[in-house]
């Protein structure tokens, strides 16, 4: 039987579906600390047990998206604070290749950020 978040996945239409799956893998291998958990029907991803960013599809743009939970804390030109006063969000276009440099730099950002917080 499926989790709820490999339905969730499983049910995104494609392309985003390829797009998100490939940044899920991406998270997953890109830091020992960082762990899935379904949480508020969404994929989330914790750094040490505390949530640090998700996978979700802009409702308007109907594009996958990578936001991150304390996104006001991370400068990136990139990241989107749209009406949200915390999280900021990374919009990806499932048609172009997922620019992981840029990924890796948000993520990098978001790392270095909760380290911080943990000292």
């Amino acid at each position: 039987m499926l989790r709820d978040i490999d339905v969730w996945f499983d049910t995104q239409p494609e392309p985003a579906k390829g797009c998100l799956l490939a940044l899920r893998a991406h998270l997953l291998q890109y830091h020992p600390a960082i762990t899935e958990a379904w949480k508020y029907k969404m994929p989330f991803y914790c750094y040490n047990g505390k949530m640090c960013c998700y996978l979700w599809m802009h409702k308007t743009f109907r594009q996958p998206y990578l936001g991150i939970v304390e996104g006001k804390n991370i400068a990136h030109r990139l990241l989107l604070p749209e009406k949200r006063a915390r999280m900021k969000i990374l919009l990806i276009d499932p048609e172009a290749d997922i620019p992981m440099e840029t990924v890796n730099e948000i993520l990098g950002k978001m790392i270095n950020w909760y380290g911080k917080q943990s000292k």
